[in-house]
């Protein structure tokens, strides 16, 4: 039953994704956290900054991850993990064929730029939920955001350079 659910889950989350993993952050949330409650807040917060770090797409990663937490087994992940990329594998199959064809319909052009702000929006509900007072529960943690949100945005430091910087403040801090 558990793999079942499991598929279900992670092939809508792929389905109605638009824009990576960022977006997805949210949605898969939702479904793991609070409609299932296969993770609670705390670790799911802990598969985010996991998944950032590792190699490869951030959704996948997470999926992956959940999959193994939600099934405790190298199925559940595996299974997690190939029903997130379906969607977007067959969809990309059937419309590879027609997109560079009219890539420059206005109708086209029009539906992508409706989508980038909706995708921003999605990115930006992600951050949101991830700053729950269990995460950032103090001043230290507020200084490390300001500061990584600096480095990034006016400095375009890179990010390996800032996840080494805050763990290194993150040590140094607590």
């Amino acid at each position: 039953m558990i793999y079942w659910q499991i598929f279900k889950t992670f092939f809508k989350i792929g389905l109605f994704n638009f824009g990576g993993g960022y977006p997805m952050i949210s949605f898969i949330q939702n479904e793991v956290v609070f409609k299932y409650g296969w993770l609670n807040n705390a670790e799911f917060t802990d598969i985010v900054a996991v998944s950032q770090m590792t190699p490869g797409p951030v959704g996948i990663n997470m999926a992956t991850y959940t999959g193994y937490a939600a099934s405790d087994s190298v199925w559940g992940a595996a299974l997690a993990t190939f029903a997130v990329c379906l969607p977007s594998f067959v969809v990309m199959i059937l419309i590879a064929r027609y997109f560079l064809k009219y890539q420059d319909h206005p109708c086209v052009k029009a539906v992508f730029r409706g989508l980038r702000p909706a995708i921003i929006g999605l990115i930006a509900a992600a951050a949101l939920l991830l700053c729950d007072g269990e995460n950032f529960v103090d001043i230290k943690s507020y200084f490390i955001f300001a500061l990584s949100f600096l480095l990034v945005f006016k400095y375009k430091c890179h990010p390996i350079m800032l996840i080494l910087l805050a763990g290194a403040t993150g040590l140094i801090c607590y």
